[in-house]
């Protein structure tokens, strides 16, 4: 178990806690969550005894083995492999101790080290590497290369498939999604629902925590306070105790309000004096409850575009990729055939590498296609937002600078207004940016995007460097943006909520996807239970050369039955999805049309309503109820109806 016990601990002079107290039970696995710079990467610092406590005290097992990804990655020469092997240190340990007797000549000691070694699965360790890899996105023969011929992003991925290798009893994972694509943060996920130690993470990916989460530690105000349950469960339960709060402290001052009444009046008057000095102790002695400290909610809005062309775009067999500096082109994706009409919302779906940012950079014409037809529709006004235009901006100027650039003949107060909307107030908006978090500049970028008001946003990864309060207010915005959206993301909240249609680049080919995210996550784990079995396969194929018995008969049965019930499930899930998505669009229009169901009849049952200069309203609100109590009712049947079909295929 992990106990805090009034904790206590300032860095510098800034108190991070104060006297906080929680405990976090084996196997638990916990999301840390709270503004920046309330202190969750500090903890993670005291859970691996790299600082310690100003006050009260802090206890875990002592023999908890204790996992977490490293920030930096040597440039080594060694494999990805052996890197990843690195992980288990009790496994190295073992090898040493087999090298060791070896060279010494000691049989019996090499004996006993080899015993230890099959004991810990040291056979079958490089398949389990190699399986970390593969589902972490990397190919089978990346994971023979180097170490030093990856960039930054994929030795991330290794430092954290050295976490997982680790045979850890804690497990410390600080935003672990952030250099992954969608692909392997399904397959992460997966890994950590199946992780038998205790897990706390940091994320900003509010549907990550959710699918690996049952309990939520949330840092405010220099306290860690726990929450059972997930992120979601965490949200609505401080919600209410926000609401609690609040009315707590309201009672409390109205209260306080009647004693400092009753002093002001009576203290000088010496019949009251006694009565009004027990009410100066009272106020004293009164622990005030503070005021609900919710950080108010950070919101902002797209400014609505003058025009929108029809259709927005149109591609004919484009080639997208790049040229060399010798002038060879390199395709990355080809044939794209995709008519971009107005008022789409498309999500881009595909591994990393597959080419979703080459596809955005020729749409958004930062990259020249190879081949093919490009037409723009008259009128159309890009918005193109990608990390890389991050580095861009000019870290020497200020956000005002960089806004009167884009607008010199407007006023300065405007310009600050609109900065003001998106929290770059006062003096923030005329500092300098070069110290500015990845957060921050990334804000600026998209209030930059934002004030040339846009008709078609391309956005390739947007929620990268944003905190969770950041990516709800940019998803309501997005959600009410009037133009045409095509969005490449792995924060899956931001996708449900702001598009409507998938489309999968892979092969080099650009396709729509016919399902939502859900079907899009068991296809990726059915991808990737397919690469581990021909892994495996292959592992057995070598021993089998190297005199192995084979088992060819039965393998080939079972790959076929495999085969089998492959095809059984994707025909039932092709016969369920129409339906699936029928029920979906019924639910969509149930929630609105109840909705509207609600306001109408609070008019209705409202006697200001029945005013004379009301009638006409009145009227056309009661025949309005009619209608949607009708369409209600048929909806409901129509929804029964679906599902019953739903269930007859099973």
């Amino acid at each position: 178990m992990i106990r805090f016990n009034q904790f206590s601990l300032a860095r510098g002079t800034k108190p991070l806690f104060d006297n906080t107290t929680f405990t976090l039970n084996p196997g638990e696995k916990a999301g840390l969550v709270g503004a920046n710079g309330a202190g969750k990467s500090t903890l993670f610092a005291v859970l691996l005894g790299e600082l310690h406590a100003d006050g009260g005290d802090f206890s875990i097992p002592p023999t908890w083995q204790i996992a977490h990804v490293a920030q930096e990655t040597p440039a080594a020469d060694k494999t990805a492999l052996a890197y990843t092997l690195d992980g288990d240190a009790a496994l190295r340990a073992i090898e040493a101790r087999i090298a060791h007797a070896s060279a010494a000549h000691d049989g019996a000691a090499e004996a006993e080290a080899h015993a230890a070694f099959a004991d810990a699965d040291g056979y079958t360790a490089p398949a389990r590497a190699e399986a970390l890899l593969l589902g972490l996105g990397f190919t089978l023969d990346q994971t023979r290369e180097p170490v030093s011929s990856f960039s930054g992003g994929w030795r991330m991925r290794l430092n954290l498939a050295q976490a997982l290798m680790c045979r850890s009893d804690l497990l410390l994972l600080d935003e672990p999604t952030n250099h992954l694509d969608l692909d392997a943060i399904v397959w992460l996920e997966d890994w950590l629902n199946r992780y038998p130690g205790t897990l706390v993470v940091i994320s900003h990916d509010r549907e990550f925590l959710d699918s690996v989460c049952n309990v939520t530690l949330h840092l405010e105000q220099q306290q860690i306070k726990r929450y059972g349950g997930n992120y979601s469960q965490f949200e609505v339960l401080r919600a209410q105790q926000i609401a609690l709060q609040q009315s707590a402290y309201e009672k409390q001052q109205r209260t306080v309000e009647h004693l400092q009444s009753y002093i002001n009046r009576f203290k000088a008057q010496a019949t009251k004096a006694r009565q009004a000095q027990s009410r100066v102790k009272a106020l004293e002695k009164m622990e005030l409850i503070a005021p609900a400290h919710a950080a108010s909610p950070f919101t902002f809005e797209f400014r609505t575009p003058d025009s929108a062309p029809n259709p927005m775009m149109v591609m004919e067999d484009v080639r997208c990729g790049y040229r060399s500096e010798e002038g060879v082109e390199i395709p990355i994706v080809e044939r794209v055939m995709l008519s971009i009409q107005n008022g789409q919302r498309i999500g881009l779906l595909g591994a990393n590498g597959q080419g979703k940012s080459t596809l955005i950079k020729t749409l958004a014409g930062t990259l020249e296609a190879l081949g093919g037809h490009v037409r723009e529709g008259k009128g159309l006004r890009i918005g193109y937002f990608a990390q890389h235009q991050l580095e861009t901006l000019r870290v020497d100027d200020t956000p005002l600078q960089h806004l009167a650039r884009l607008a010199p003949d407007t006023r300065e107060q405007e310009l600050r207004d609109f900065l003001g909307s998106f929290n770059f107030s006062g003096e923030m908006a005329t500092s300098k940016i070069a110290p500015f978090s990845g957060g921050e500049k990334a804000r600026l970028a998209l209030a930059l995007i934002i004030w040339q008001k846009p008709n078609l946003l391309l956005l390739d990864e947007p929620t990268n460097h944003l905190d969770l309060e950041t990516r709800h207010a940019l998803t309501m915005a997005l959600a009410q943006f009037e133009g045409t959206l095509i969005l490449v993301s792995h924060d899956r909240h931001l996708l449900r909520a702001t598009t409507d249609q998938f489309m999968l680049v892979a092969k080099h080919r650009l396709q729509e996807f016919d399902g939502d995210l859900d079907d899009y996550r068991d296809w990726l784990l059915q991808h990737a239970a397919e690469q581990r079995a021909a892994l495996k396969a292959g592992n057995a194929s070598n021993g089998a050369d190297s005199g192995a018995p084979s088992g060819t008969d039965n393998g080939v049965n079972r790959k076929e039955q495999r085969r089998r019930e492959a095809e059984t499930r994707l025909k039932f899930a092709h016969l369920k999805k129409p339906l699936q998505s029928r029920i979906t669009k019924i639910e969509k229009e149930m929630d609105a049309l109840n909705a509207e169901k609600a306001a109408l009849d609070a008019f209705v049952a409202d006697p200001a309503s029945y005013e004379p200069a009301q009638k006409s309203k009145l009227t056309e609100a009661i025949r309005r109820q009619a209608d949607v109590n009708a369409r209600l009712e048929a909806l409901e049947a129509e929804w029964l109806e679906t599902h019953e079909e739903l269930e007859q295929i099973g």
